[in-house]
């Protein structure tokens, strides 16, 4: 099975400039949401807006979950004042914060490609989207007082919101705004290095131009030629055939006295040379 070609894909970036821009307008969004979730969580002021909009019969009322439990017959909490979601903004706002600070030293180091860069942002992207629509949610729980959004997202936090809470209230839409905001850029993150993972037609053609060089009959005959240069030039003794132990005359001793190969004299008795501490006895071998 022939894999397909990736040959389409660009890796390298072709709007630096805009990367940094956005780099920078993500920074402060970022470090806000994670105050924001931060605070908000396990349960500032969730329950505390949740009961301000039923004071007004603006959603749900609290207190109604506690007399199901207490009559054997549990509800769901709505989504938007559920624990899940603040807990799951938190962990959304660590992971961004960890990306931004490790993507931004990759790129500094040409090790941030553009298809990373859109497996990551879009699924960011993709995480606060979930939020959105998680923190916008409806309140259906009270047929009586049926909410579409929560009240703080359609309402003002002036009068006649509890003026304790006016200070919570903006907090939370603070924190959905710096959601969307987040979104969208990591939106317009994961569409610039889609379009930068796209190479130009400038650059098909250097592609095809490089390629066609590499294939080509002159490489080809290159390569050959070069083949047959090399095979004039005499081998390394002892290579003939095939990678041996090269044998030279002092490779012949050793392996003569080792006994490894035959003598090559016949066997006989060598003579002693004559020193001249040595005299004429020992010399003829008495």
């Amino acid at each position: 099975m022939k894999m397909p070609s990736l040959s389409w894909i660009n890796l390298e970036w072709r709007w630096q400039r805009f990367f940094y821009v956005l780099i920078v307008a993500e920074v402060p969004f970022t470090v806000s949401a994670l105050a924001l979730f931060g605070i908000a969580d396990p349960d500032l002021y969730r329950t505390q807006l949740w009961q301000e909009g039923a004071n007004h019969g603006w959603n749900s009322d609290p207190i109604e979950i506690l007399y199901s439990y207490a009559n054997y017959a549990p509800i769901n909490t709505p989504t938007p004042w559920n624990q899940w979601i603040t807990t799951y903004n938190v962990i959304i706002a660590v992971l961004s914060m960890f990306v931004m600070l490790v993507k931004t030293v990759m790129y500094i180091t040409d090790t941030f490609p553009p298809l990373l860069s859109v497996i990551i942002h879009g699924t960011l992207a993709a995480l606060y989207a979930v939020s959105i629509d998680n923190q916008a949610a409806s309140d259906y729980s009270d047929p009586l007082h049926p909410s579409k959004y929560p009240w703080y997202l359609t309402r003002s936090c002036g009068a006649p919101v509890n003026p304790s809470l006016k200070g919570y209230c903006q907090q939370a839409q603070g924190a959905f705004a710096t959601t969307v905001c987040l979104c969208a850029l990591f939106t317009l993150h994961m569409v610039i290095a889609l379009i930068c993972c796209r190479r130009t037609r400038a650059q098909k053609i250097e592609l095809a131009s490089e390629k066609s060089d590499f294939e080509s009959p002159e490489s080809t005959f290159d390569d050959k030629k070069w083949d047959m240069e090399m095979n004039q030039y005499p081998r390394t003794p002892g290579t003939t055939g095939g990678m041996k132990t090269p044998m030279t005359p002092r490779t012949l001793a050793f392996n003569t006295l080792d006994g490894a190969l035959p003598s090559r004299r016949p066997n006989k008795d060598l003579p002693l040379r004559h020193h001249i501490a040595m005299g004429n006895e020992t010399y003829k071998g008495r």
